[in-house]
């Protein structure tokens, strides 16, 4: 990797010369300070021209078009939209999700913590990528995508799913308030909880949750790359921890992906 390539991590399960995809890591942008250096966060605080260039690169290493690497405005809901063109930087819509049947148009979820998955049914050509917060992946984002997708002609056996960098139980400790919220969804969402050593207190597993969550809905194949966005500052920002660093601001991550043919 050169010092003007951004760095993308791939998965084996989407590999095809019919799309392109990366989770990509902080490396390889023009970001300085606490962002360094591949921020994509158009919701922090960096230099604009920084994260534009930075998004450049990435679309580059996608062989997409930079106007073509669409990210919408993240709000942790449910909703997920189908796409068909890019839209301008200022109708950016507000949802947590993208579908398209469109080749050569860039699909990407920002996070530095929350879960991004990349979806793809291959045999029949329908793509998608989701923002899975706790509050999203509860209140129903992944099946909205799933939903998207079928309503483009997918087929949930034939869709692989995958998950990217994020923050994992051993990293992740919340509060009896939000393990409540779980468990009033589903009582067997108690078991993606243990205590911590704090007392009263717990480490949600939310990656073990989201691929639970795709394998109930029926998708052919979902993983996760297993990595810890709190456990790696090399690699990768994490909200959690520049908030116990006491950071003024962080980075985020982009995962993409986009169909090379029709």
């Amino acid at each position: 990797m050169g010092n003007d390539q951004a760095e993308m991590l791939q998965a084996e399960n989407l590999a095809s010369p019919d799309i392109s995809h990366g989770f990509f890591t902080r490396r390889g942008g023009l970001s300085q300070g606490v962002y360094a250096s591949l921020n994509g966060g158009v919701g922090s605080r960096d230099a604009a021209e920084a994260v534009t260039g930075n998004r450049a690169r990435m679309a580059a290493a996608m062989d997409v078009e930079p106007g073509r690497l669409m990210v919408p405005y993240q709000v942790h809901s449910a909703e997920a939209l189908i796409i068909s063109a890019p839209w301008k930087p200022e109708a950016r819509p507000r949802c947590d999700a993208l579908v398209t049947t469109m080749p050569g148009l860039g699909l990407g979820v920002t996070g530095a913590d929350c879960g991004m998955v990349l979806f793809a049914d291959l045999d029949h050509h329908v793509i998608g990528a989701a923002h899975a917060g706790w509050k999203g992946a509860l209140h129903g984002v992944l099946e909205a995508t799933l939903r998207a997708m079928d309503q483009c002609g997918a087929r949930r056996a034939s869709i692989v799913a995958v998950l990217g960098p994020m923050i994992h139980q051993a990293s992740y400790e919340v509060g009896p308030e939000l393990r409540a919220q779980f468990v009033e969804k589903a009582a067997a969402n108690a078991a993606f909880f243990v205590p911590s050593q704090r007392e009263g207190y717990f480490m949600l597993d939310l990656p073990g949750f989201i691929i639970a969550a795709l394998q109930r809905a029926g998708v052919g194949e979902a993983v996760s790359l297993g990595l810890d966005t709190y456990a790696d500052p090399e690699r990768f920002y994490s909200y959690r921890r520049s908030t116990h660093l006491k950071e003024a601001d962080y980075g985020r991550h982009v995962s993409a992906i986009a169909l090379q043919n029709g």
